[in-house]
């Protein structure tokens, strides 16, 4: 992987992780913070090392050290600013020891090609040549990398550096809070995903009168943090990451633009059951239209969040109308609610219809009878 420039303005970069305080829980708990940013995608995730405090007390306990490529439409600036508020999140208290031992210690490291020295910091961080803790992790997730200084790659860089001390780490151990400390295998890194959700999966488990630790369950937590992390994906993306400039001159169009059956999957916000079903989105352009493919990607970013299916017509319209300023914008959406067939009165033919209408679609009857008509043919 080469430091591209991509689309939109958005750029590559690496981020460096360490933690040698309850390392098991924030290191890969950054990595989760990163995934969930709205700004930030994560590309590539490096193998988790181990290695000996710089320039610390002996006594300040050993790192584990990764590295994050990922690609960001956010500045250097604000990308370290970020950084610094997950450094928070994870409770890293800073003082004038610049040694001292943390919850997590989150730094950019490269930043595309950019060479500038900011105050207190520099691009790229000088440590990217000199430190194997830095450099070792780095180069697994961007090996083809060149320094914008040297013209190395960062595998050639990795090579140069004393890596004796650098040792892999093969497995962690979590705990959830009053239950056995577990071994998770970390051959594949992706199985420490989220340790503070996981945690609380396994507590769950255990309030319910199950064993966390029997065959069946052992991974339980660990599927679960994921399976959350994609049923929630709207909130860790926006409007703008979804549309992607995908939006063109309409070159004459001026009749009725719609897209129907549009399968969807939400949770229901008052009790996390799942609802799903299907939406149909149309518009009026004036001037402008948008790729088609963006319109399902439109109610995929408000569907998989925690909802009322009110609430997601209306946000779906609402974006539609913001990003293509149309003559008119008509949602309906029908769906079925786990909340009403699981439990509750459990109707199971039971469904939902929802409408938002703006523009045209509210003010014209013709207008509006002609989308309904075109919806349930």
């Amino acid at each position: 992987m080469d430091n591209d420039r991509y689309q939109l303005g958005t750029t590559q970069a690496i981020i460096s992780l360490g933690s040698n305080v309850e390392r098991e829980r924030n290191l890969p708990e950054a990595v989760r913070l990163l995934r969930r940013h709205r700004l930030i995608d994560v590309e590539h995730v490096s193998k988790f090392y181990e290695s000996p405090p710089v320039g610390g007390p002996p006594d300040a306990g050993y790192y584990f050290n990764a590295a994050v490529l990922v690609c960001t439409s956010l500045s250097a600036e604000e990308l370290r600013e970020e950084l610094r508020h997950f450094e928070d999140v994870l409770g890293r208290v800073r003082t004038l020891d610049k040694n001292e031992p943390r919850t997590i210690d989150l730094d950019v490291t490269y930043f595309g090609d950019v060479m500038a020295s900011f105050e207190n910091w520099e691009l790229p961080d000088p440590q990217a040549l000199t430190e194997a803790h830095v450099a070792i992790p780095a180069a697994d997730v961007a090996p083809n990398w060149t320094h914008p200084k040297t013209g190395d790659t960062l595998h050639e860089i990795a090579q140069q550096l004393d890596s004796k001390h650098i040792k892999l780490v093969t497995s962690i151990e979590l705990a959830a809070p009053a239950l056995p400390r577990i071994p998770v295998d970390l051959d594949d890194t992706t199985d420490v995903y989220a340790p503070k959700f996981e945690a609380l999966v396994r507590q769950q488990l255990f309030e319910l009168g199950e064993d966390p630790d029997r065959e069946g369950l052992l991974r339980t937590p660990l599927r679960v943090a994921k399976a959350m992390d994609f049923l929630t994906s709207g909130y860790a993306t926006s409007l703008d990451k979804v549309v992607n400039d995908a939006i063109f001159d309409a070159e004459g169009a001026q009749e009725m633009v719609l897209v129907k059956d549009i399968e969807f999957y939400s949770m229901c916000e008052h009790h996390m059951l799942p609802f799903f079903g299907r939406a149909a989105v149309a518009y009026l352009p004036k001037g402008k239209i948008i790729g088609l493919s963006k319109i399902a990607r439109m109610v995929d970013l408000f569907g998989r969040r925690l909802q009322v299916q009110e609430r997601m017509t209306n946000q779906v319209a609402d974006a539609i109308e913001e990003i293509l300023e149309p003559h008119g914008v008509g949602v309906v959406v029908e769906g079925k609610h786990f909340c009403m067939m699981m439990r509750g009165v459990q109707k199971q033919d039971s469904s939902m219809i929802t409408s938002a209408m703006r523009g045209s679609f509210l003010t014209q009857p013709a207008t509006r009878a002609e989308f309904m008509e075109l919806v349930r043919g």
